[in-house]
Formats: structure tokens, C-alpha cells, sequence
């Protein structure tokens, strides 16, 4: 698939119009649906829920104003808004990008004092121009808000005589007085960087401590493909010694303290066919969702007051190859009645990572993967209201079969990787367990036929389901079914005018539980937008 991959983002490159995220938009008729896709197409738009904002006194901060050419980041500073206080009950961050011309989707990072607050990807421009943008609720890092930061932003890009799109964007945070329905962070900490490695120096009155990890394969290598890498001897582009079973895993101190399915991303150049993402984009790909681990059995160890080694690695990935972005960020939650708390890790139990591939080589090639992990930690604290004890299992499992003919003029995955995560906290009062089962899915096909017409069929999954229990008692409940369905088709290695791409694209985001519903479903044929219904 790699070779055709590169050769579609050749053939495609004046692609995607502008993002417009979480808001209605008028759906076509019958009758105004093209035989084909055109040279215009409708605005993309994306089902998942925009975010929600309260209605109290606001303040906006530019955070960037900056046109990526180059490898060069845009460098500034932020400094909080003056009108609004300093503890704002949320925080908004908008990002309008624009570019003409043609361009390859590119990824990027915005960078405040150092925190990682937003990874993204870009859509591919029409030669006239496009215009997209991006919203996300930010006010996990108030408290990186809080005082003067440096800031740092950059979309690696290639400008040309060939590749012409500068990328034009403008990033700004808007701030809503008053409290926020949930406990923020006190700290937002990065990792330091020292000969030893990569370091992390918690308050002393640390609590709770969770990472997240922006993981990602990058763009351009079969890393960004890992689900589809196979083992030798299997005859396939892209190789990997054990073939594509990947985990996102977290150590401190030389000790396994967390480990993660990473979410399968694909950008608006992927799986071949452009066509799939003009109106309805992959989840995720304008804000990529980090992962996140439960550090606080650790946390009895780490508020010693000085640095410990922590460390971010990727599993499966071949021995000196590069291809992976897990930049981190630490999120501290501190007892304020104690300037000191103490504890311990009292277990941490690991399974063997059961990894599994079996290739079946014939007229259709098949190598069909079992593999999966599972890690308990353990550990408590005594803080100012007694003696806490916290215990995280997480459970991993993989499942695909991929298959691919000769050549790699088909080629198909069928694949679902389960996140299973459960957190205890017990003390004075009922135990608290919170469960949160992730399921992501990816199921589909690219063809070339003899007539040069490439096919792809595909349909992504992204389902979490979380229960909140006291004393064993469910007190609240969410599910997540986020679906994306396409099967477009044109002709390659022919102008533009003459591809006949044809194509329908659905996504249909679904959450409800005992805070309410919220289901939108959209439609676009042939770039037509022929559907947009909200289902509560």
C-alpha cells in the first residue's frame, strides 16, 4: 500500500475545502448530487459534538499569527487576559488555518510554556484556496495560562515550485470567567531533558499525577501505516521485525508504570484515496486525542522532591527507525493541607507481551496477528485526609488479519485493538472505580484494477464505554460510538479532468449516558453534503 499511497498524495494534491467543525449545514437534495465529483465540493464537516461554552463574561488572546513555508516554527509569547481573573471555568482554543494552491497534508504542534496543548494535521488544498478550522476545550491547562509563556508552533511544510501552499493560521484562546464544573490541575509539567534522559520533578504534595502522551506515526513512512507492517518472510513494502502490533508504553524509573493502544490516525491523504475525506475527515484528524495514564501509584515514589527518570517508548517499531511523536505532558493535582505527602508503590505485575503473527503466503497473502499486554500498579499515599491507595490494571488485545495480493494491487485490513482500563481509589469513605473500555476498528480495502481505477472501501471505528462505581455501585455512565463509513473510486495516473472520482463518505457520532445524548449523523456524495441529522 505504501507505493500507493505516495501516488495518490502525487495525484491528489489540490484536494480538501474548508473545515468547519460541530456546526449545522444545509443538506442537498437528490437533484443536486453531480454524476462526479467536480472542481468544488461542500465545506468538511465533522459529526462530533462542537464544544460547549458557557455563557458568562469572555476574554480572547492571540496565540499565533504565522505562515509555515518551512521546517521553521513561529515563535512568540502569551500573556494572560487581563478582564477575566485567573481561574476561568473554560478555555477555548480556535485555530483558522487557510491555504491555496497545492500542498501535502502536513502535521503540527502548538507549543504554551512548553506544554503541548494542540497536535494537528492539515486538509490538502483546491487550487483557489481553502479555509478550515479547529476548536478544542483546553482548560486542563489553566494553570500553564496563568502567568507570561513563550510560544512555539510549528506545521512542517515544503514550499516549491511544485508544492505551493503556504499554510496560513491564526490561534487564539478565549477565556470564560468564573469556576469550572470540575477540578482543574495545579501543575502542568513537561519533562526535562538531561544526559540521563528525560526527567520529572513533582511537587512534594502530589496526589494525582496523570500523563498524556500525543502520540503519532508520522507522516510519509510506513510508520504512519504500522497496522499494515508485516514480519519477514512476508513479501510486502513495509516491514517490521514483529510485525504491526504496536503499545504506547510509559516508565519511570527504569519501570513499566503504564501502557496504551495508540489510536489508529489517518490523515487526508490516507489509505490511497483523498476522495474518502473531502467532506466527512478521519476522527481525530484535525485534533489528535492523546492518550492517557494514571500515575499515581507512582506518586508515593515521585514526591520525593527530586528528578526521575520518565520515559515514552513504542513497542513493535523496527530497532533504530524513527517514525513516532510522543511528546508529554504531566498533570499534577496537590493537597492543599500538606506540603509534604508520603507513600509508597506497594505492586506493579506485568504479563508477558503476547505477540503473534502467522503468515500464509498464496494468490492472496495473509498474515493474521494475536498479540496483547496487561499491567497492574499499585500504590498509596498519606495525604491530609488519610491514607489513599490507588490501583490501575490496564489490559491491551489486537486482533487483525491483513491480506494482500501480488504487487499490493489489493490490499486489505480487517483489524480491532481493545483498551481496557480500570482505576480504585480507596481511603475514608466507599471505593471509587472508574472502568473505561476503548475499542478502536478499522476494516477495509484499496484495489487497482487493470483499467487503472483504484477503489477503497473502509469503515473506522472509535467506541469507549465508562462506568463511574461506589462501593460497586454504577453512579454514572457514557458511551462513545464514533463510526466512519466510505468507498470512493477514480482513475490514476490521469489529469485531474479526467479521474471521474465518485464517492460517499458517513460519519455518525453517537454519545449518550447518564449526563444526556448528543447523535449527529452526516452524508456526502460526491462531495454533496446530502445528509446532516441530529438523532436527539
Amino acid at each position: 500500500m505504501r507505493r500507493r499511497m505516495v501516488m495518490s498524495m502525487l495525484a491528489g494534491a489540490t484536494l480538501l475545502a474548508s473545515a468547519l467543525f460541530g456546526t449545522g449545514a444545509a443538506a442537498a437534495g437528490a437533484a443536486d448530487i453531480p454524476a462526479e465529483f467536480g472542481t468544488d465540493w461542500h465545506d468538511p464537516v465533522a459529526a462530533a459534538p462542537p464544544v460547549d461554552r458557557p455563557h458568562t463574561r469572555s476574554c480572547q488572546v492571540t496565540l499565533a499569527d504565522a505562515q509555515f513555508r518551512d521546517f521553521t516554527p513561529y515563535r512568540g509569547t502569551y500573556t494572560p487576559p487581563q478582564s477575566c481573573g485567573d481561574h476561568w471555568s473554560k478555555v477555548v482554543l480556535r485555530l483558522d488555518g487557510k491555504v491555496k494552491g497545492r500542498q501535502y497534508d502536513r502535521l503540527g504542534y502548538l507549543h504554551v510554556g512548553g506544554v503541548e496543548i494542540l497536535r494537528t494535521s492539515t486538509p490538502e488544498p483546491s487550487p483557489d484556496g481553502i479555509e478550515w478550522h479547529v476548536e478544542k476545550d483546553v482548560t486542563r491547562y489553566s494553570d500553564t495560562f496563568r502567568g507570561a509563556r513563550d510560544v512555539e508552533m510549528l506545521i512542517g511544510n515544503v514550499v516549491d515550485d511544485t508544492y505551493t501552499g503556504v499554510i496560513d493560521v491564526h490561534v487564539t484562546l478565549t477565556f470564560y470567567a468564573g469556576r469550572p464544573a470540575q477540578r482543574t490541575p495545579d501543575r502542568v509539567l513537561t519533562l526535562a531533558d538531561t544526559p540521563d534522559g528525560t526527567t520529572l520533578t513533582t511537587p512534594r504534595n502530589s496526589e494525582r499525577i496523570v500523563a498524556e502522551v500525543y502520540a503519532t506515526g508520522s507522516g510519509g513512512g510506513c510508520e504512519e501505516f504500522w497496522y499494515l507492517t508485516v514480519a519477514d518472510p512476508a513479501s510486502y513494502s513495509c516491514k517490521a521485525d514483529h510485525g504491526p502490533y504496536r503499545e504506547v508504553q510509559i516508565k519511570v524509573d527504569g519501570r513499566l508504570a503504564g501502557i496504551a493502544a495508540p489510536y489508529p490516525n489517518v490523515w487526508t491523504g490516507g489509505w490511497s484515496n483523498p476522495f474518502l475525506w473531502y467532506v466527512v475527515p478521519a476522527p481525530h484528524a484535525f485534533d489528535v486525542r492523546p492518550i492517557e495514564y494514571d500515575l499515581t501509584p507512582f506518586a508515593g515514589l515521585l514526591d520525593d522532591g527530586r528528578p526521575h527518570r520518565v520515559e515514552v517508548s513504542v513497542v513493535g517499531v523496527p530497532a533504530g527507525q524513527t517514525g513516532w511523536s510522543t511528546p508529554v505532558n504531566v498533570l499534577v493535582w496537590q493537597d492543599a493541607h500538606r506540603a509534604r505527602v508520603t507513600g509508597g508503590l506497594t505492586g506493579d505485575r506485568a504479563s508477558d507481551i503476547a505477540d503473534s503473527s502467522t503468515y500464509t503466503p498464496g494468490p492472496e497473502n495473509r498474515v493474521h496477528t494475536e498479540a496483547g499486554h496487561r499491567l497492574t500498579v499499585s500504590g498509596y499515599l498519606d495525604t491530609s485526609h488519610g491514607r489513599v491507595t490507588t490501583t490501575v490494571t490496564r489490559t491491551l488485545a489486537a486482533t487483525s488479519v491483513h491480506r494482500w495480493t501480488d504487487g499490493e494491487n489489493t490490499d486489505g485490513l480487517d483489524a480491532t485493538w481493545t483498551d481496557d482500563e480500570k482505576v480504585t481509589v480507596g481511603g475514608h469513605g466507599p471505593a471509587r472505580t472508574t472502568h473505561t473500555h476503548r475499542t478502536f476498528t478499522m476494516n477495509g480495502a484499496t484495489t487497482l484494477d487493470a483499467d487503472n481505477r483504484l477503489r477503497t472501501v473502509l469503515t473506522l471505528g472509535d467506541r469507549a464505554g465508562v462506568a463511574e462505581l461506589r462501593d460497586g455501585r454504577r453512579t454514572a455512565w457514557s458511551r462513545l460510538d464514533d463510526t466512519y463509513r466510505g468507498d470512493a473510486a477514480y482513475t490514476v495516473n490521469v489529469p485531474r479532468d479526467q479521474r471521474h472520482a465518485v464517492g460517499t463518505s458517513t460519519e455518525r457520532y453517537r454519545r449518550y449516558g447518564s449526563d444526556g445524548c448528543y447523535d449527529r449523523s452526516l452524508t456526502s456524495v460526491q462531495g454533496v453534503l446530502t445528509q446532516d441529522r441530529d438523532g436527539c
